[in-house]
């Protein structure tokens, strides 16, 4: 059975939720549940400790084993439940959005602001302004950090994620210049109207000898107001960033009387700076307007009255109406009315998606896992033609959506290898650069020339050697990669992931619900000697009632249905799984077991008759996975049960080796006859079958010590092999908590013809970046020399400035990537999808 099973350790467990030991924690991998680990790991008596994932309607738990030997149960709780509140009190975790933070010498300045702070124990900021930070709250709070930040003169644009202990203040300020947001595009205009008018002035006769000096003053005016805010800015913090630089060279070409080529340098460095901006303010919010699609206020029928309430006020079960051609306020099940829903804000699906009601009001909201896709809806989505109403299970904070901006945005902080590479490569190269320039400032002394020759000379230098397009050149791609692949349905959570993903050779797939529909049948029903179907079928359903498992589902659904109405089914109790081999519990006053054949060569007493293991085998080898069911010493007989291939799993298959992926491996816990039979149907290269969890996180780290590899599973029990693999990839994220949560890459849709799309985008990012790498790093090495030998500083400037505003613009093609390996009709899907959210 596919349940979240943990390694069996001698001594006693004890399970406690975490939302209710880290209440301000927003989920089992916040730093605060690795702090909460920490803490208790290593204490008398204690064995091991670890976190379960959510499942469904369960919260994170955690997992302390421990001997009762050593220490009581209630002193483990106590301890658990101290440290939680310590960890609590003692650390906070924030994401903001800034408003000013529009490029990556700007994001680097102010996370080493912040990591300078008191408490400060983590702290990132993205290009695009995302900002997180972790601290210590007996050294600092959330008031000390905003005001820290609005003394360098950013501000918030309002809260973009969670908060532990919000102080709920938005902190909103208008940061868009003198003339409005676009102020320094127009400062930038200006200038260059300015160096235009004052070059073809000294060539119109009757003109003042002094007004094309001023003129030129005014284009330093206009081109450098927003570099001299930045550069001071800069300066007070410590840091030499490249605006400053470029201030100091046009300073140096007035001293020197070139105020032409000066100004041109300011002209070309501000406007590309300013479109710098505009391509980092793009990307975000491509990534923002996620978070605008969900209405502002819902229609609400409580106590029999309808009203509009603002959506931040629904709570779960509250009951919304929706109305035809509306935008869906919350997540939850519909309960009545019929319509199609265009998912793609969230899923990426093209077509509208069917919506019924649910069949059990009551046992929807008692076992939300009960809710399939047909009954469930998300905040954001768009209602078609008919009226729904729909009962709410997440407040707005905790909805799909919220949780996707929240994950998207924290995805912006996290850089990728070539990232973290080009920032140190920079904290070297710009020292070496201001070195060099200073030794030719007096090559005057060792060659025959004035030194304003040698002066202008190392302006140039200094121009041609300031790395702008390097600075830009990952972080741009990385944003724009992030964003086109939220707005595709695929969360990728940061640069690292998004950089690995490309450069995978091989996937391992889980099969149930991942190549499979995960909508199993139960196909036959065989009972032993001396046993009936009824007698077979009587039990299985008691026990798989009090399952949640898909083939538990199965088995109940359509057990039910040959038996007939009104069957007689006596409840079960003490339902107990057994680790990655099937169920027991108590029926009637007797031990009853159900599982794999292989399940009872491992218990006592008597084992499977021969004829019934003969049909196991017999059923398997068309397909079938088998159970067994034994109650007391006596076999009942033996049910298969059969989960059909996705329809899109073969063509997926077929595109992933297009795209270079060379090895794709099924690992199942199923029998080997089943893996077996479903890998040939999709064309995957090999199976492997009967693994528990912990084999497939074995396979996973032998598949890596060989290439980067790929765990696509459903995020349940697939959640240690995702953790052991190169990348982590999840099923249907939008529709589970775990999912979510665990993978480093979630395919929001139940959809696996997204995940060619989110490598071929992967690599076209990878590509794009070691593009720009080369086009800045070219251009310095170029104009490096070129400069040393005689290239005007205004030439220089031209190049320098071309080369930034090509890798912006290479970076943003990113938004608009198609996948080409998609069939004619998927393609149109994926453009579909992009219209619908333009």
């Amino acid at each position: 059975m596919k349940e979240l099973l943990t390694a069996p350790i001698k001594g006693t467990t004890l399970q406690l939720d975490i939302p209710v030991l880290l209440p301000d924690a927003p989920d089992a991998a916040d730093a605060c549940a690795v702090r909460l680990l920490a803490e208790l790991t290593g204490r008398d008596g204690v064995t091991w400790v670890h976190v379960l994932a959510a499942d469904g309607d369960q919260p994170a738990k955690l997992c302390i084993h421990y001997d009762p030997d050593m220490v009581s149960l209630g002193r483990i709780k106590e301890i658990a439940e101290g440290v939680g509140a310590q960890v609590t009190q003692r650390f906070g975790h924030v994401l903001w959005q800034l408003e000013g933070i529009t490029s990556a010498g700007r994001a680097r300045t102010v996370t080493d602001y912040l990591l300078g702070q008191p408490g400060v124990q983590e702290a990132a900021v993205s290009a695009g302004g995302a900002v997180r930070v972790e601290f210590d709250r007996t050294l600092a709070t959330e008031p000390d950090l905003l005001l820290a930040l609005d003394g360098i003169g950013e501000h918030l644009e309002g809260a973009a994620g969670h908060a532990h202990d919000a102080t709920g203040d938005d902190h909103d300020h208008d940061r868009g210049g003198i003339l409005g947001e676009k102020s320094e595009i127009i400062f930038a205009g200006i200038s260059g109207a300015l160096l235009v008018m004052g070059t073809a002035l000294p060539f119109v006769s009757e003109v003042p000898s002094w007004l094309p000096l001023w003129i030129f003053i005014a284009a330093y005016v206009f081109g450098g107001y927003y570099l001299l805010r930045e550069a001071i800015d800069n300066l007070r913090m410590r840091r030499l960033e490249i605006d400053a630089l470029m201030l100091v060279a046009a300073a140096g070409a007035a001293v020197l009387g070139k105020w032409a080529e000066g100004a041109l340098l300011l002209v070309l460095f501000s406007l590309g700076h300013a479109l710098e901006h505009y391509a980092m303010d793009r990307a975000r919010k491509a990534i923002s307007a996620l978070a605008d699609l969900a209405p502002p206020t819902a229609e609400v029928r409580r106590a029999g009255a309808v009203s509009q309430v603002p959506v931040g006020e629904l709570t779960a079960g509250d009951t919304v109406i929706i109305r035809p051609n509306s935008r869906i306020p919350a997540d939850g099940f519909v309960t009545l009315g019929h319509s199609s829903v265009d998912q793609a804000p969230i899923t990426g699906e093209s077509v509208p998606v069917d919506k019924v009601a649910v069949a059990d009001i009551a046992l929807a909201t008692t076992r939300p896992q009960t809710v399939t896709d047909e009954n469930r809806v998300f905040a954001g989505t768009i209602n078609g033609s008919g009226a729904l109403e729909v009962q709410v299970t997440r407040r707005a904070a905790d909805s799909t959506l919220a949780r996707l901006v929240s994950m998207v945005a924290e995805a912006e902080t996290q850089k990728s290898p070539t990232q973290r590479f080009t920032d140190r490569f920079e904290r070297v190269f710009v020292p070496v650069v201001l070195s060099s320039v200073f030794l030719l400032l007096f090559a005057f002394l060792v060659i025959d020339e004035p030194f304003g020759d040698s002066f202008y000379r190392a302006m140039a230098v200094l121009v041609a050697a300031s790395p702008c397009a390097l600075a830009i050149a990952t972080p741009s791609a990385v944003l724009s990669g992030i964003a086109r692949a939220a707005r595709g349905g695929v969360l990728v959570k940061g640069g690292g992931p998004l950089e690995r993903l490309g450069s995978l050779k091989a996937i391992a797939f889980d099969k149930t619900g991942t190549l499979t529909v995960s909508k199993p049948e139960l196909i036959d029903a065989i009972p032993a000697a001396d046993m009936t179907e009824r007698d077979l079928l009587t039990v299985a359903i008691a026990l798989e009632q009090l399952s949640n498992h898909p083939l538990a589902a199965a088995v109940v659904r359509n057990g039910l249905m040959r038996l007939g109405a009104g069957a007689d089914i006596p409840p079960a109790q003490d339902l107990r799984s057994i680790t990655g081999n099937g169920l027991a519990a108590r029926y009637e006053g007797e031990d009853v077991f159900l599982g794999k054949p292989g399940l009872f060569d491992q218990l006592d007493g008597s084992p499977i008759p021969n004829d019934l293991r003969a049909t196991a085998a017999r059923l398997e080898d068309q397909g079938r996975t088998t159970v067994v069911l034994r109650r007391g010493a006596q076999y009942l007989g033996v049910l298969g049960l059969m989960d059909q291939p996705r329809p899109e799993a073969a063509s997926v298959i077929a595109r992933l080796r297009r795209i270079g992926i060379t090895r794709m491996i099924m690992i199942s816990g199923d029998n080997q006859r089943v893996v077996d039979a479903v890998a040939r149907t999709v064309g995957l290269d090999e199976a492997v079958g009967n693994l528990m969890p912990e084999d497939k996180v074995a396979e996973i780290k032998r598949l890596r010590a060989e290439n980067p590899v790929a765990m696509v599973g459903d995020g349940v029990n697939d959640a240690p092999a995702m953790a052991h693999a190169t990348v982590g990839i999840a099923m249907g994220a939008a529709g589970s908590d775990v999912a979510l949560e665990t993978a480093d890459v979630a395919l929001m849709g139940d959809d696996l013809g997204r995940l060619p799309f989110a490598i071929g985008l992967s690599r076209a990012t990878s590509r794009i970046i070691r593009q720009n790498l080369w086009i800045s790093l070219g251009m310095v090495a170029v104009l490096v020399p070129a400069t040393l030998f005689g290239l005007q500083l205004g030439a220089a400037v031209v190049f320098h400035e071309g080369s930034t505003l090509l890798v912006v613009a290479n970076a943003l093609r990113l938004l608009v990537w198609k996948d080409r390996t998609a069939s004619n009709e998927d393609r149109g899907s994926l453009g579909a999808t992009v219209s619908s959210r333009a």
